[in-house]
């Protein structure tokens, strides 16, 4: 990288860190630093939530898609869509209502007021673990990012730098911090992919000829997806809106009911079809720019060569001149930071609130509060650098982080929806049976049925295993 892109990139960080230096001054206790006061408006939050759930991990994956399916790829995030537009109507007038008759900051608290304490301890264990696997994956793609970028750079040193900046800024800014650098960093985001990474990708690669030239026909097509593939990513994406954390900490922030549904239908609108396609369509100009020879001074000839999730920077580092490398650079880490520090923020509030509740609720002042909530989302934070160095894909250890939530959350979360008196002992063991059949089998790396996803399983038994018991007790 050259020393303007260097420079570029490094005011960028430091500008980041200034932020969460300046929250840290602005936070006066818990209120601020896990639900931003509960007065942030709709468009921060709505840009927050897709920056949230797209992200870099997203943009890194959907661009290893791109590289390995072309345009097709996109459908992961019509999931996203759906899901978005889904829990706006079903789930966001039930918390929003909730919230008016008491002080809620994390998911499993929900639950709780529907169910036990047993079963809102169960939800904090899962979700907390989940979400500390979701981080990694963020440190993991931003690694990725950075070692592709800086040809001298090996890939732990890089997992070392980029957990380091998200750790401390994370810890020290709290929610405020991480919604509104999201505002900023999605905007840069969008603006570096449509402005510079496509067009410049595009002109470089000889247009729509050459690029379709380069390639089979059914890297341009939509339909080249099996049914399998597109049942896996909706029973996984589509049920995370109803369970994850991260959401459930944007609508709290919310000043309203309208102001949440009007986020999570922006959201939904920026995953699918804007996000989904110019992540894909940059993937796929990688894939042209292999065939076409670009990445011979790397050492890579041919596809097979290359990771498909480094072909997307390996593309910027190679078509981008002085100066937009640096901004473009600084785009994509904006994206998996306001992913990685979400997440974190969200297993740092379970663990306090839902995990450790019965040391931390004698704990008197605001400050000392704060202090020890900034001391725990550290210590999450080096856990979650520690498991993103011994992972090899992002795309796959977000999605398992996902099923791993969904297949032990996503039944008791309807159940308390849609039924009026749900039973405590349905909604814990279909919690554990469900959760622990998906991992077991992700674990197992068994070949299942059909190529279906672990998670499917796992929701059948945790769905099973809720009708049963509740039956049983009726």
């Amino acid at each position: 990288m050259h020393f303007i892109d260097l420079l570029i990139f490094s005011v960028y960080m430091f500008a980041v860190i200034g932020i969460g230096v300046r929250f840290l001054l602005l936070n006066k206790g818990i209120e601020d630093y896990y639900v931003g006061g509960r007065k942030i408006g709709s468009w921060h939050i709505g840009l927050s939530v897709v920056a949230t759930d797209v992200g870099g991990g997203f943009s890194i994956g959907l661009g290893g898609l791109g590289f390995i399916m072309g345009i097709a790829g996109s459908w992961m995030l019509f999931t996203g869509l759906l899901g978005a537009w889904l829990s706006a109507v079903l789930l966001i007038p039930r918390v929003k209502k909730l919230e008016q008759t008491r002080s809620l900051f994390t998911f499993p608290q929900f639950l709780g007021s529907f169910y036990n304490k047993r079963v809102a301890l169960m939800a904090g264990i899962i979700s907390a673990i989940g979400y500390l696997g979701f981080t990694s994956s963020q440190i993991l793609a931003g690694a990725k990012l950075a070692s592709a970028t800086f040809i001298q750079l090996d890939l732990q040193t890089a997992l070392i730098i980029m957990g380091v900046i998200v750790i401390i800024y994370t810890a020290m800014g709290g929610i405020k911090a991480v919604i509104y650098t999201d505002t900023i960093q999605w905007i840069i985001l969008m603006v570096g992919l449509i402005f510079i990474g496509i067009p410049v990708a595009f002109f470089s690669l000889g247009g729509m000829e050459g690029i379709s030239a380069a390639l089979p026909a059914k890297f341009f097509s939509l339909a080249n997806i099996s049914w399998q593939q597109l049942l896996n990513w909706g029973v996984t994406i589509i049920p995370i809106w109803f369970v994850g954390m991260t959401l459930y900490q944007r609508i709290y922030a919310s000043r309203n009911k309208r102001e949440a549904q009007k986020a999570w239908f922006v959201a939904g609108l920026f995953e699918w079809p804007i996000m989904a396609f110019m992540g894909v369509l940059l993937g796929l100009f990688a894939r042209v720019a292999v065939s076409q020879g670009l990445f011979e001074y790397l050492g890579y000839a041919t596809a097979s060569e290359i990771d498909a999730e480094m072909g997307l920077p390996l593309l910027l580092r190679t078509v981008l001149p002085v100066g937009l490398m640096g901004l473009m650079m600084a785009a994509y880490f904006s994206a998996i930071m306001s992913t990685a520090d979400s997440c974190l923020m969200a297993s740092s509030g379970n663990f306090l609130t839902d995990i450790l509740s019965r040391w931390t609720k004698n704990i008197t002042g605001k400050k000392k509060f704060l202090l020890i909530s900034q001391a725990l989302t550290l210590v999450l934070g080096v856990l979650a650098l520690m498991l993103a160095s011994v992972m090899p894909n992002v795309l796959e250890l977000m999605l398992y982080s996902y099923a791993f939530m969904v297949s032990g959350l996503f039944v008791p979360v309807i159940g308390a929806l849609f039924m009026k008196h749900p039973s405590n002992a349905a909604a814990f063991w279909a919690m554990l049976l469900g959760g622990g059949t998906t991992i077991t089998l992700i674990a197992g790396r068994w070949d299942l049925p059909l190529g279906l996803d672990a998670n499917i399983f796992g929701i059948s038994i945790s769905f099973l295993t809720f009708l049963i018991i509740n039956l049983l007790k009726k």
